[in-house]
């Protein structure tokens, strides 16, 4: 079942969505009301009465007040006091009772709010003072071209009109207060009801003007008189209002005023024994439904319970993680009596926000809340099970302006634009951090901003702030997942400009920038070309590789006149590029041209072909990480700037060791970034090259292997052109000595060993060799594998021969073992031993005379006879030696194909031979693009390896790298006989749709290897 959302749950009032709210609600006040001038969610019963809570105050307040003005209360009291702080509901109740008083006329909801036995059902007098709207020094305009200056000219004006001023006229003009007959006439022997709100700001204003500092005064013994003639008539009640907590002290902005007010009823009542009935228009227990009821004209309770029971699982499951009071059963019971609205809302502005002077506690609660509804509507996010601290979405203008201007926080502006929600198209950080990391998710990050900030409004500076479990526990929810939370918040912790850096500190906004702003507008200073030079110094220093260096590296070459040629101490070339010179995005489809231009010609023109081509490697910067680089080098010059003594002696010392532990991390860090930037290496290969006409293929270093050993870049680049094969080092195991011999021009016999090993440095299809190692041990593998023979001068090394010293130079050859037999160099021919004959005693010595060995002449050795080229070419070569050497018939031919292609369209006819034993040998194998290996040897028919073929083809067509030897032996039973044209027919048989390179040998039969050449 899918969870409710607070829009299918609730339904806001019409006014609260369109917005209107902030000016009905608002703008209106008492006096208004009286005259009929408010708007109509004030100035009509049922509209006042439809979004109004019946609170117990509000309850008590109304038949108390209504019992004295019907008549019917007996000894009800007639003095009425309000207690409760700036914006708790005092206005609201005192326009409740006029309405009451005039009847709740059109209320269909009456007995919710009082027995409508106890509503008068005579006309009431009813008057009020706002001191909010009086004006002690110009008078207030009345009507009837009055103007009165006191509360007392005031009142007499609302109760009998211009009649009524005349009768108090002078003591308004004089300032003094009239006596108890005098303000008791006024009441015309009729149920009156007196309203006396924000006396305290009439008392503020009159005190600041010296003249009228008698006023003041004469506002007790107008409280008296007032007092004694309510008292001492049976339908009349007074009502005031004073704001003061429940410890009796003032809390509000006109808290002196209030504490001097309350001082000064204390004592009229103390000396004339009348004392007021207390009563709190809302109770801190009601504030949630009050709201809920004035936000709200619909709330499913059924749906209501689904969501808090989700919250309260969730609150379970992670309860190490959160605050104490998540688990608690009362928090389940508030959050289910002021859905849709979280616990923490109302608590955090309770306790924190209503802590300002100027914000009113429910009137500034609904107003940011009736913002955040129309908000919340308007953008319908996906996780609203609820409604958080975290959609206060304080980039909507009327939303930021209630906390700027209304609640006076401007000092906080900077922070909001900077780090919460930016302005115009320019993004605060943690938008930019949802942008990159939260891509399709909720705005985590913005909804942890906005949760420290709220937070963050409070008078008290041990209440600003938030714990990181207090931060989970007002975050999570059904879809708002706590790991994401955590994370959200550790990234705007480190990037946060404004959030208080120090150690210790709970998570809240600071008015100055903290330590992270001071660092950019450090960097901000760095000149660019100081980033570019540093930048290139430890780009060449990470990729250098020290002395033990795998790679011999050539840094910034501007063309390929800078690029050399020459095999200088051997090592590879590793070609760094300038990331202002090249750089590739994250697919790449072509070689760039700098680096083809490079790899393909040499010299000061750039004209003459390259040789060396397989002796590069390139390494070139990645286009998305180029900026980051940048930055992070600006940020370690200005790290290292601020760490000068005396630009630490600016900073608190919590700011200094920051300024040092960072100064030490952002080396570590520049490291990380420039081998995460240079991460594209294009690589000499056939196999796997880009395009066709440039032998160059193409690997990324996977991003987190970059990071793994930080300033060692050289070892990323050589770690993953090993694991490719393409490069051995001594560490490695040299290749075998078959697919040296068939992939070298050592397939022809013979070849020096310098030109072997310069064949390994220009043939991209051969792997690259560091050093000679791994070249001489390959060499000498052959030899003990019976491939090679070598020959340096007199010394001669095959098989079976202790280890010589091999060399690479142009004396010393390395030789196939098949032409080495062909050409009688090996085996060595024998040499006899001359016998010795023992002396006779006494015999003087004998003359030994010098042995001359016999000059042996070795018999031709026709029994292998070899050839190598076109297919078609080598047999016809075969065949003129064997005739040559006057072969009669030959036993055996092996033919080896050097590319598959080849040799699968030789299979296909090799079948058709008569007079033959055909085998058919494979030996190799593959890697599938996805990094799959597949090795294989087969021996056996050709019917057999036809199905292989078939397997096979399809296989290596779409392999990554391949290599697969195909040899085919013919086995002739009588010969194959060299006198007539059966070679000539053999040829044409086997090349009709077999093409490509080969290397073939014969056996002559055994009757034909004494035959002279």
């Amino acid at each position: 079942m899918t969870l409710p959302t607070v829009f299918t749950a609730c339904t806001p009032r019409d006014d609260v969505l369109k917005g209107s709210i902030a000016e009905s609600d608002f703008a209106a006040d008492l006096a208004q009301v009286i005259r009929g001038t408010a708007p109509d969610e004030y100035r009509t019963p049922e509209r006042f009465y439809e979004t109004t809570y019946p609170t117990r105050g509000l309850q008590n307040l109304l038949a108390n007040v209504c019992r004295r003005l019907s008549g019917t209360g007996g000894e009800a009291a007639a003095i009425f006091r309000l207690d409760t702080q700036f914006g708790g509901g005092k206005t609201h109740g005192l326009i409740a009772l006029v309405h009451a008083a005039r009847g709740m006329e059109g209320v269909s909801n009456v007995a919710e709010f009082i027995e409508p036995g106890l509503l008068p059902t005579t006309a009431v007098r009813v008057a009020a003072f706002d001191g909010e709207n009086a004006d002690p020094l110009n008078g207030r305009d009345m009507g009837d071209g009055i103007r009165a200056f006191t509360p007392w000219g005031e009142i007499a004006y609302a109760l009998a009109g211009a009649a009524g001023y005349e009768r108090v006229r002078a003591s308004d003009d004089g300032r003094v207060a009239p006596g108890a007959d005098t303000i008791r006439e006024l009441f015309g022997d009729q149920p009156t009801l007196i309203l006396l709100d924000e006396l305290a700001i009439y008392l503020r204003k009159v005190m600041l003007a010296p003249h009228l500092a008698n006023t003041a005064g004469q506002l007790a013994a107008f409280l008296t008189g007032l007092f004694k003639a309510v008292e001492s008539s049976t339908k009349a009640a007074l009502v005031y209002t004073l704001a003061v907590g429940k410890d009796g002290r003032a809390l509000d902005a006109y808290k002196e005023e209030n504490q001097k007010l309350q001082t000064l009823i204390e004592e009229l009542e103390s000396v004339s024994a009348r004392k007021a009935t207390l009563l709190n228009p809302t109770e801190d227990d009601e504030t949630a439904p009050v709201l809920r009821r004035r936000l709200f004209k619909r709330v499913d309770e059924e749906k209501a319970k689904q969501v808090v029971d989700a919250y309260r699982a969730i609150w379970k499951q992670h309860e190490s993680a959160l605050i104490p009071a998540a688990t608690r059963p009362e928090t389940a019971d508030a959050f289910l009596a002021a859905y849709p609205l979280h616990p923490e809302v109302l608590t955090t502005l309770t306790e924190k926000t209503a802590t300002f002077a100027n914000f009113q506690r429910v009137r500034g609660m609904l107003r940011l809340l009736a913002r955040t509804v129309a908000c919340m509507w308007e953008q319908r996010p996906t996780d609203a099970n609820a409604i958080h601290l975290h959609h206060m979405d304080l980039s909507d203008e009327r939303l930021r302006q209630e906390v700027v201007t209304r609640l006076q926080q401007g000092n906080y502006e900077p922070a909001l634009k900077r780090d919460i929600a930016g302005k115009a198209g320019d993004s605060a950080v943690a938008q930019e951090v949802d942008a990159e990391h939260y891509k399709g998710l909720p705005p985590y990050t913005s909804y942890v901003a906005r949760t420290i900030f709220v937070h963050t409004l409070a008078f008290h500076d041990r209440l600003r702030g938030i714990t990181p479990e207090h931060l989970r526990f007002s975050m999570v929810g059904p879809l708002i997942d706590v790991s994401f939370v955590d994370d959200a918040r550790k990234r705007f912790v480190a990037e946060s400009a404004f959030l208080d850096d120090r150690p210790g500190a709970p998570m809240r906004f600071l008015a100055e920038a903290n330590l992270t702003q001071i660092i950019r507008r450090q960097e901000a200073q760095i000149e660019p070309g100081d980033v570019r030079a540093e930048l290139r110094d430890r780009i060449r220093q990470i990729f250098t590789g020290g002395g033990s260096a795998t790679l011999s590296l050539v840094p910034f070459p501007g063309g390929a006149y800078e690029v050399p040629d020459e095999v200088g101490d051997g090592r590879p070339l590793l070609v760094l590029l300038g990331y202002d010179a090249v750089s590739v995005g994250g697919v790449v489809e072509k070689v760039p041209h700098l680096v083809e231009r490079m790899f393909k010609h040499k010299g000061q023109d750039e004209s003459a072909p390259r040789g060396n081509r397989n002796h590069l490697v390139f390494l070139v910067a990645d286009e998305g990480r180029k900026e980051e680089v940048r930055q992070k080098m600006a940020r370690r010059l200005a790290l290292r700037e601020m760490k000068k003594p005396e630009r630490l002696a600016e900073l608190a010392e919590h700011q200094q060791n920051k300024v040092r532990e960072l100064e030490s991390r952002s080396e570590t860090d520049v490291a990380v970034a420039i081998q995460q930037c240079y991460r594209h290496v294009f690589f000499p290969t056939r196999a796997e090259r880009m395009t066709d006409d440039v032998d160059l293929g193409h690997t990324a270093i996977d991003v987190p292997a970059t990071g793994a050993n930080p300033g060692a870049g050289q070892n990323q680049v050589v770690r993953v052109l090993r694991d490719l094969k393409k490069l051995r080092t001594s560490e490695d195991e040299p290749d075998s000595p078959a697919y040296i011999r068939d992939r070298t021009p050592l397939r022809r016999g013979e070849i020096t060993t310098r030109t072997l090993r310069e064949e390994f440095r220009r043939d991209p299809a051969l792997p690259m060799l560091v050093g000679d190692d791994v070249f001489l041990r390959g060499i000498r593998k052959g030899i003990e594998a019976g491939e090679y023979v070598y020959r340096n001068g007199d010394l001669l090394y095959g098989p079976g021969d202790p280890q010589a010293t091999i060399k690479v130079d142009e004396q010393s050859t390395v030789f196939t073992m098949a032409f080495a037999t062909e050409r009688a160099i090996w085996p060595r021919p024998l040499v006899p031993t001359p016998a010795v004959v023992p002396p006779t005693p006494g015999d003087p010595p004998a003359v030994t005379p010098p042995v001359v060995p016999p000059v042996v002449q070795p018999k031709p050795v026709v029994s292998e006879l070899s050839a190598e080229g076109v297919l078609k070419e080598a047999l016809a070569q075969l065949f003129e030696k064997a005739r040559a050497r006057k072969v009669m018939s030959l036993a055996k031919i092996d033919i080896r194909m050097f590319d598959a292609g080849d040799a699968f369209r030789l299979l296909g006819v090799i079948g058709t031979v008569t007079g033959a034993q055909k085998q058919v040998h494979f030996e190799g194998g593959y890697e599938t693009v996805d990094g799959g290996t597949l090795n294989l040897e087969f021996t056996g028919p050709a019917t057999d390896a036809s199905v292989l073929k078939d397997f096979l083809e399809p296989q290596l067509r779409a392999a990554r790298e391949k290599n697969v030897q195909a040899n085919f032996e013919l086995r002739f039973d009588t010969g194959l006989p060299l006198t007539g044209d059966a070679p000539e027919k053999l040829t044409e048989r086997l090349t009709r749709y077999a093409a490509g390179s080969a290397y073939v040998t014969a056996s002559a039969q055994a009757s034909d290897s004494g035959a002279s050449s």
